[in-house]
């Protein structure tokens, strides 16, 4: 277990970054600030030269391989840290100075347990990519195939263990002001970056990832994930299928390829529907370096180290608010809401679909050149805290991936309208659905599940019932133990102790 002592220094090292870097200025005019944190930002900013415009993202880059998956994440949180710092926490390029080729081979080898020339007859010892965690190589297996290979940087999982640690330890000081803080519920934050760290780093766990993908997206033929070689896959290498194509941030190189830029934007639209919302399982880092054009038309994408899961209830309603704002029928999309138990029963539902109609009206028909999304996410913040709702974990990848995919389909078509082409996919849907027959197979299935479990309800009806509501519960969060001082003449230990915590709130709450 690590000492208090240990991560208050590795939080006033990074605050000091942060400062420097004019990423603290947003938080500590934020009227929801505690008093605190703001002491401990005029402290760490002190003699710093900060630039007129926070650069959020380079503190992030200065800080670390850690820091930049975590910025990453809290680039999917812009209720907590701010549209700006969101928005530019995306630009993070999760790239670092590539490992000597004999490091990687070394690893490659202690991995396999079998030399290389075993496997692949031609390795390329100049990569193609070096990130963070891992970095890619191409190559050529014995059977004569070419395939990518990615291999963690030795040591990594060390590394991000200790600092998520001290992300664990930061956010529960934080969450222990309560307010505003309590009701953004940073350590779910944190658990969540850790949840999505630790499958990256086992990258059998990414290999299964695509393996299930490409197997629910075989209703959408325009949307390829490359093949898994599990003969040379291990949980530090994993190799695939090497994939020819143009990354979809090549415009002019897409033109000079003859590809019909609209088309590629409607079929990327419709892959992430059905991702999201068919299945229930999704690319969750759909950006453009991820994201390739085939000779085809299809597009294919690589990187499954970030994927969203969301269960067919949670489904349901996303397809019904998605589809309610489209037609305008804020009437039902407020049920919805109070049908899931996001928003607490004590407001009024007629109330909160009025909200919903200010921020879905003024979107309805535009083009997305014409639209303002970051004024329609802070305008959904905003109604977030007026009626109370908590952050729903399960749909924050979600809005993230959304925003990476509307981005996509404007720089291929900024004329694209995504919800003229949402719309036919979702309504058929939730035809599909929520139609008279999937009621009736629904209602048989649920019964007969009912009549199997009869008993050991009758068992278990005194002590435990059934928790309504939608949202999937929280994972459990271990203790941690929170920093408590007394007054009186303790009083500099108490403003060294705020600080601190301070800097957690700065790393948790803004970056």
């Amino acid at each position: 277990m690590t000492a208090p002592a240990t991560h208050l220094w590795r939080l006033v090292k990074w605050g000091r970054i942060l400062a420097r870097h004019g990423a603290l200025r947003g938080i500590a005019r934020n009227p929801n600030t505690p008093a605190p944190v703001r002491r401990l930002i005029q402290v760490v900013s002190f003699g710093a030269r900060i630039p007129a415009t926070p650069r959020y993202a380079d503190a992030f880059q200065a800080i670390g391989p850690a820091a930049i998956k975590l910025g990453q994440t809290l680039a999917t949180r812009p209720d907590l840290i701010g549209e700006e710092a969101a928005h530019d926490l995306l630009r993070l390029q999760d790239a670092l100075p590539p490992l000597p080729w004999p490091v990687i081979a070394d690893a490659m080898m202690r991995s396999f347990g079998k030399p290389l020339d075993a496997l692949f007859s031609e390795i390329d010892p100049v990569p193609i990519g070096a990130a963070s965690i891992a970095q890619v190589h191409r190559a050529v297996t014995t059977e004569g195939r070419r395939v990518a290979v990615k291999v963690l940087r030795p040591g990594v999982e060390r590394q991000f263990a200790d600092a998520i640690q001290t992300y664990e330890w930061a956010a529960a000081q934080v969450e222990a002001m309560g307010g505003e803080a309590g009701r953004l519920r940073p350590r779910l934050v944190i658990e969540t970056f850790k949840r999505w760290t630790i499958r990256e780093l086992d990258l059998r766990r990414e290999a299964a990832s695509a393996s299930e993908l490409a197997e629910g997206m075989k209703a959408e033929p325009d949307f390829m994930v490359p093949a898994i070689d599990w003969q040379r896959t291990t949980g530090s290498v994993l190799t695939l299928e090497w994939i020819d194509g143009i990354k979809l941030s090549s415009r002019d190189a897409l033109i000079a390829a003859g590809h019909d830029l609209p088309r590629l934007s409607q079929r990327l639209v419709k892959a992430f529907l059905r991702q999201a919302i068919a299945e229930g399982f999704f690319h969750g880092d759909m950006h453009q370096g991820n994201l390739f054009a085939l000779a085809d038309g299809r597009i294919a994408a690589i990187d499954f180290g970030i994927m969203g899961r969301i269960d067919r209830r949670a489904r349901v309603w996303l397809a019904e608010i998605l589809y309610g704002l489209i037609t305008g029928n804020y009437a039902r999309v407020a049920e919805i809401h109070f049908e899931a138990g996001y928003v607490p029963p004590h407001h009024n539902v007629d109330e909160f679909a009025t909200a919903l109609r200010a921020v879905g009206e003024p979107m309805r028909g535009l083009a997305v050149k014409d639209m303002s999304v970051g004024m329609m996410l802070d305008s959904l913040f905003n109604i977030t805290r007026e009626f109370d709702m908590q952050v729903q974990p399960h749909l924050l990848l979600l809005q993230k991936t959304m925003v990476m995919v509307e981005g996509v389909a404007t720089s291929l078509d900024p004329d694209v309208n995504l919800w003229e082409t949402a719309a036919p996919f979702v309504r058929e849907w939730i035809r599909t659905e929520l139609g008279p027959e999937a009621a009736i197979a629904d209602r048989l299935v649920t019964d007969l599940r009912t009549l199997a479990r009869l008993p050991e309800l009758i068992r278990n009806i005194e002590h435990r019932f059934p928790a309504p509501g939608g949202a999937p519960p929280a994972p459990p969060l271990r203790e941690i133990e929170v920093v408590r001082v007394g007054g009186g003449w303790r009083y500099v230990v108490v403003a060294l102790l705020a600080g601190a915590a301070g800097v957690a709130a700065t790393l948790v709450l803004l970056g």
